[in-house]
C-alpha cells in the first residue's frame, strides 16, 4: 500500500465533502454512469473544481468553518443563449415594424430639384449677422515662438554634438 500524498488526502475530504453536502443519502441514489461515477473532481487552490456529468453543471466547493459547500459557476452559455433568444425576438419585430410600415410604390411624377453639392447655400438672416472671428497671432507673439524655437534648436544641436564627442572618445 503506498503512502497518501497531500492530493489523495484531498480528494478523500472532497468525498467526504460530498456526502456531507448529499446528507449521507449517497445508498438511495442510483448507481453511477460509468467509471468515475457522476460528478468529476479536479483540485485547485481554493478548494475542489465539481463537474456534473450528467448536467454539465460546474461548483467549486470549499471548506469553511460551517464545513463544505459547493456554488455554481456561472454559465457563459446561458446567458449568451438568453441574448441571442432576445436578439432574435427584437429583429423579429423589427421586420413586423417594417412590413407593416406605409410603403412607396410607382414612380413621382415631380422631378427632384437639381442642386450642385458643391455650391455653398445662401445663409439665413440670422446665421448671416454671427461671425466667428479668429485672431491671428500678433508680431510679438511670432518673435515670442521663433525664439523659442531658435532655443530649441541650439540645444538640440548642442546635445547631438555632445553624444558625439562621448561616442567618439569611448572609440
Amino acid at each position: 500500500m503506498r503512502p497518501a500524498t497531500s492530493s489523495t488526502t484531498s480528494w478523500f475530504a472532497a468525498a467526504a465533502a460530498l456526502m456531507a453536502v448529499s446528507g449521507g443519502s449517497v445508498a438511495a441514489q442510483s448507481a453511477p454512469d460509468g467509471e468515475n461515477g457522476r460528478y468529476s473532481m479536479t483540485p485547485i487552490p481554493e478548494g475542489v473544481l465539481r463537474l456534473d456529468t450528467r448536467t454539465g453543471t460546474v461548483s467549486t466547493c470549499t471548506k469553511n468553518d460551517a464545513g463544505w459547500a459547493c456554488y455554481a459557476v456561472p454559465d457563459e452559455r446561458t446567458a449568451l443563449d438568453a441574448e441571442i433568444g432576445r436578439l432574435q425576438a427584437e429583429v423579429e419585430r423589427l421586420k413586423g415594424q417594417l412590413a407593416a410600415g406605409p410603403t412607396v410604390s410607382g414612380k413621382i411624377d415631380e422631378a427632384l430639384p437639381k442642386s450642385d453639392p458643391l455650391k455653398k447655400a445662401e445663409p439665413k438672416v440670422a446665421e448671416g449677422e454671427r461671425k466667428i472671428e479668429i485672431p491671428l497671432p500678433s508680431d510679438q507673439d511670432v518673435d515670442r515662438l521663433m525664439s523659442f524655437l531658435e532655443k530649441a534648436w541650439r540645444r538640440l544641436i548642442d546635445m547631438a554634438n555632445r553624444v558625439q564627442k562621448d561616442v567618439s572618445g569611448k572609440i
